[in-house]
């Protein structure tokens, strides 16, 4: 199993760069990080930490990123049995895809954006799975050796809308419906953990990661058959029961043991 690193991204100024965090669970506030010398979807992960440079440091002044910039964000629907029934939804026989585009990424500590085309915006924490070797028709039994980590999701959705239109792009696709971080976990097994999310400070999902239905080496050789897999990209794994409505003024916070806390603010536009 690889080494357990925690590896996020940050804006100092005009450049950008990766650095290592310390261990989930004994973050400080704000956190340290020690900068890395190259980018490990690019020269590698062990290359990247061998060219770890520079003493520990503050994130107090950088500027969170997400801790990828995939070239496609896909997601998979109705992964959670008690969710699928909240949904009265049916089950689906094999993964149910669909994408979500870059621009919906939002970094750790951003603000959510609530459109006035919508009525109801709900929140989905979810595991993503970001995968560090390209991977095109790979077996499922050698699926997580193209995957470099993983870390926290909220899939936010426009729920009116989804109904509206019968299928998700819109609903799902909006800037700032995709939070992610606050950074990539490696070395994990993801169905011994666990995901929550709490809204204001109060717990709305909590569930074993190992009840989703199809798991992470299954999603990962699934969508390999559709589509190649590219260094970056981010494949989201599935919401468990408890999603509810966001609004303007509220704190969602989507957590997995061993990865960290994912924090967003919710507003509505911009302008208003």
């Amino acid at each position: 199993m690889t080494d357990r690193v925690r590896l996020a991204r940050f804006a100092d100024g005009g450049r950008s760069f990766y650095a290592l965090l310390g261990p989930a669970g004994q973050d400080l506030d704000p956190p340290r990080i020690r900068e890395l010398g190259a980018d490990p979807f690019v020269s590698g992960l062990a290359e990247a930490l061998q060219n770890a440079s520079g003493p520990d440091r503050s994130v107090a002044g950088l500027t969170w990123l997400p801790p990828c910039a995939p070239s496609k964000i896909v997601a998979v629907g109705r992964n959670f049995g008690a969710h699928i029934a909240e949904m009265q939804s049916a089950a689906p026989s094999e993964p149910l895809l669909f994408l979500k585009p870059p621009s919906a990424l939002l970094p750790h500590g951003g603000i959510i954006r609530l459109p006035g085309a919508s009525q109801r915006v709900d929140f989905e924490g979810e595991l993503g799975v970001v995968i560090g070797r390209a991977a095109r028709s790979i077996p499922e039994a050698r699926a997580l050796e193209h995957v470099l980590g993983y870390t926290c999701v909220n899939d936010v959705t426009a729920r009116d809308l989804q109904k509206k239109d019968g299928q998700f792009t819109r609903a799902k696709g909006f800037d700032t419906f995709c939070p992610v971080g606050p950074c990539i976990a490696t070395g994990l097994d993801p169905a011994a953990l666990a995901i929550e999310t709490r809204v204001n400070g109060e717990r709305r999902q909590s569930s074993p990661l190992s009840l989703m239905i199809f798991g992470v080496a299954r999603l990962v050789s699934y969508v390999s058959q559709v589509m190649t897999l590219l260094p970056g990209d981010l494949i989201a794994c599935g919401t468990p029961e408890g999603v509810g409505p966001l609004r303007p003024g509220d704190e969602v916070t989507v957590s997995i043991p061993g990865i960290g806390r994912l924090t967003s603010q919710v507003a509505g536009p911009e302008g208003r």
